[in-house]
C-alpha cells in the first residue's frame, strides 16, 4: 500500500490481517509525522507548561504534590481509556473506517481539555482539563497504534518502528521550543502546541487509507468481552507479559526523568524558575539528536538481522546508565551528558520495541485492544511515579540522587525482563 492511496480505497475488516502489503514512503512519512503530532499533544504539557501552571497557581512549596496529583489521577484515566478506544475502534463499522473516527474525536475533545488547563483559575480546573487531556487524547493514539499492526507488514515494521521512535523526541523537542517561544502567555504555551499536534494528525486521518469492518464481521460484544478489554493473558500469551512487563519498567525510569526534570534543575542545579523552560528545551534537543542520530539505524539493522530482543535490552543498560549519570549530576553540563546517553539508549528502544510488540501479539483482529493493553504499561508509571517520588525524595533528604538512581535500577530491571520472550529472536 502506498502513501498515494486515497481515502476511499480503505480495506475491509481481515483484508490479509497476517501479510499486509508493503507501504510506501509517503505513507511512512505521514504516519510519523501524525505520530509524533499525537505525542505532542500530551508531552509538551507534561514536560513543562503543565509544571509551570501548578508552580503558577500554587507556588514551588506546594508544586510537586500538586503536581503528583494531577497527573497521576490522569494517567489511571489513560489506562482505562487507551485499552477501551482501542476495543470500540477494532469494533468500528464506520464508512470512514476503523481508526479514523476515533484519531478526530481524540483530538477535538483532548484540544478543549487542553484549554481548560491553560484557563484554569485553580487546581480543580486543571486537574477536570487534564484529564479530558488524558482521556481523549489516548482515544488517538490507540486508534495511531493500530496501523501499524494494520497497514504495515512484518518485513518493515522494525525501520517504520524506528520511525515511529523517533515521534517523542521529535514532539520534545517541538513542544519545549514552542512552550520556550511562547513563554510570555500561558495560553499560547498549551494552545500553539496543542494546534501543531492535532494538524499533523488531521493530516493524516485525511491521507490515511483505513482498514475497514463488515457489520457481520465485528467481534462478539459481552460483559466477559468488556472485562478481556484491560487485560491479556500471561498464560495464553507469555510473551506479551514480558514484552508488557519490560515496558513498563523501562518507562517507569522515564517518568521519574520526565515528570521531575524541571524540580531537578530547580533544586538540584540551582536553576531560576525563568532559567526551567530554555534548560529542558536543550536538554531535550540534546536527547533528541542522539535519538534520531541511533533509532532509525537500529530499526533497519534489527529487520536485517530478524532480531528484536537484543535491541532492547542493550537499550535499556543504556539508559540506566544515563539515568545514574543524571543522579550523580550537580551541574547543568552534568544533566546535559546524562541527557545525551539517555538519547542512545531510548533511540535504540523505541525503534524495536513496539515492531517487539506487533509481532507477538495473538489476533489481528484484536490489534487496537491488545495495543491498548500495553498502552498500560507505558500510562500506569504516570501514575505511580509521581506517587512514589516523594518518599523516595525522603529517603534523600530532598535530594534527586535516589530518585534517579531507583529509575535506573527500574531500567536495568527491564532489560532482564525481555529476555523469557520466546516468539522473536
Amino acid at each position: 500500500m502506498s502513501g498515494s492511496q486515497s481515502p476511499s480505497e480503505g480495506h475491509t475488516a481481515l483484508d490479509a490481517p497476517h501479510a499486509p502489503p508493503p507501504v510506501g514512503w509517503g505513507f511512512i512519512a505521514l504516519y510519523a509525522a501524525s505520530y509524533t503530532g499525537g505525542s505532542l499533544l500530551f508531552l509538551a504539557p507534561l514536560l513543562v507548561s503543565l509544571a509551570l501552571k501548578v508552580n503558577d497557581l500554587v507556588g514551588i512549596g506546594a508544586a510537586p504534590g500538586n503536581l503528583a496529583m494531577v497527573t497521576g489521577i490522569g494517567s489511571l484515566l489513560a489506562i482505562v481509556a487507551n485499552p477501551l478506544f482501542g476495543r470500540l475502534s477494532d469494533r468500528t463499522t464506520a464508512r470512514w473506517g476503523m481508526r479514523r473516527p476515533w484519531m478526530v474525536t481524540g483530538v477535538a475533545a483532548g484540544a478543549l481539555g487542553t484549554m481548560v488547563v491553560a484557563t484554569a483559575p485553580n487546581i480543580t480546573v486543571v486537574l477536570v482539563g487534564w484529564c479530558i487531556c488524558q482521556v481523549f487524547f489516548n482515544a488517538t493514539l490507540a486508534a495511531q497504534a493500530a496501523v501499524l499492526a494494520d497497514q504495515v507488514p512484518t518485513q518493515q515494521r522494525g525501520a517504520v518502528s524506528g520511525l515511529l521512535g523517533l515521534a517523542v523526541p521529535a514532539a520534545s523537542v517541538a513542544g519545549t521550543y514552542l512552550v520556550q517561544r511562547f513563554d510570555y502567555s500561558t495560553v499560547l504555551m498549551f494552545a500553539v502546541p496543542c494546534a501543531v499536534g492535532g494538524a499533523a494528525v488531521l493530516l493524516f486521518v485525511w491521507r490515511l487509507p483505513d482498514r475497514r469492518l463488515a457489520a457481520e464481521d465485528k467481534p462478539p460484544w459481552s460483559l466477559r468481552e468488556l472485562a478481556g478489554t484491560f487485560f491479556v493473558s500471561p498464560r495464553r500469551n507469555p510473551d506479551f507479559a514480558w514484552a508488557f512487563l519490560s515496558r513498563f519498567l523501562l518507562v517507569m525510569a522515564y517518568a521519574f526523568l520526565v515528570t521531575f526534570q524541571a524540580f531537578f534543575l530547580i533544586a538540584q542545579v540551582g536553576s531560576s524558575e525563568d532559567a526551567v523552560p530554555r534548560q529542558v528545551y536543550l536538554g531535550t534537543v540534546v536527547q533528541s539528536v542522539a535519538l534520531v542520530l541511533v533509532a532509525p539505524v537500529a530499526g533497519r539493522l534489527s529487520d536485517r538481522l530478524g532480531r528484536r530482543k537484543v535491541f532492547v535490552m542493550v537499550a535499556a543498560v543504556i539508559y540506566a546508565s544515563a539515568l545514574f549519570v543524571i543522579a550523580g549530576a550537580d551541574s547543568f553540563d552534568g544533566y546535559l551528558v546524562g541527557m545525551a546517553i539517555g538519547g542512545v539508549g531510548f533511540g535504540m528502544y523505541m525503534a524495536v520495541d513496539l515492531a517487539l510488540v506487533v509481532d507477538v501479539l495473538s489476533d489481528p483482529r484484536t490489534a487496537a485492544k491488545d495495543l491498548g493493553v500495553l498502552n498500560i504499561a507505558g500510562a500506569l508509571p504516570f501514575a505511580l511515579a509521581p506517587a512514589l517520588a516523594p518518599g523516595l525524595l525522603a529517603l534523600g533528604d530532598g535530594s534527586y540522587a535516589i530518585l534517579y538512581a531507583v529509575a535506573g535500577a527500574c531500567a536495568l530491571a527491564g532489560a532482564a525482563s525481555i529476555a523469557p520472550v520466546r516468539g522473536v529472536r
